[in-house]
């Protein structure tokens, strides 16, 4: 068992993001088995969820003329318009079905119509705040191990906000999987080793 002030940050485990999915991350479903093993050996464990509202604006359905995968302005900056997704409620929202669910917190991310959320601790804007930080601080949690969906985009936004605000963060690379969106998959690996974050 490891220390308990380590804990274990899964993210995005749900069916919108593996094979069959509005939004499906190659062999996203292969880790599932894995993830479940690590969570036994973690005091804390903690699950994210994407829950967008039907019309949330990170959708390239609600921006005319917009195909999926392309990139528009935001206020808080540059945005991929996804394909529909993660819509609360939805069978694609929810934790793929063999995710063991027994953990001790689930933040749900995403919910905020105008602004997209990829990191477990702040939303898009890296002001807005989940309530993560404050839910690990008060246990006296100080290393957070990540796992999940997707390497390049939530896994990547969660270990560099985790380590801006001063957590070890280790990435389980082979627990996780990456979209690879124009190069996004290596940028986010440099990207993660240049803020201090252990790739394992």
């Amino acid at each position: 068992m490891r220390p308990a002030h380590e804990a274990l940050i899964v993210i995005d485990m749900q069916n919108d993001f593996c094979p069959g999915g509005a939004l499906a991350v190659a062999e996203g479903d292969t880790i599932v088995p894995g993830i479940n093993a690590l969570m036994e050996e973690f005091r804390a464990v903690v699950l994210t969820q994407d829950w967008h509202p039907a019309d949330h604006l990170s959708f390239a359905s609600q921006h005319a003329g917009a195909a999926p995968m392309s990139m528009t302005e935001m206020p808080y900056g540059p945005q991929v318009l996804w394909p529909d997704h993660c819509v609360q409620g939805s069978p694609g929202a929810a934790f793929h079905p063999d995710l063991r669910t027994d953990a001790d917190l689930i933040i749900r991310k995403g919910f905020r119509r105008e602004i997209d959320s990829y990191s477990a601790f702040f939303e898009n804007d890296h002001a807005t705040p989940t309530g993560l930080h404050g839910y690990l601080a008060e246990r006296g949690i100080t290393a957070i191990t990540l796992v999940g969906l997707a390497t390049d985009f939530c896994v990547n936004y969660s270990a560099l906000d985790g380590a801006r605000l001063g957590y070890d963060v280790t990435v389980i690379e082979r627990l996780s999987r990456g979209i690879d969106l124009d190069g996004s998959f290596d940028a986010a690996r440099r990207a993660m080793a240049a803020a201090g974050v252990t790739l394992a």
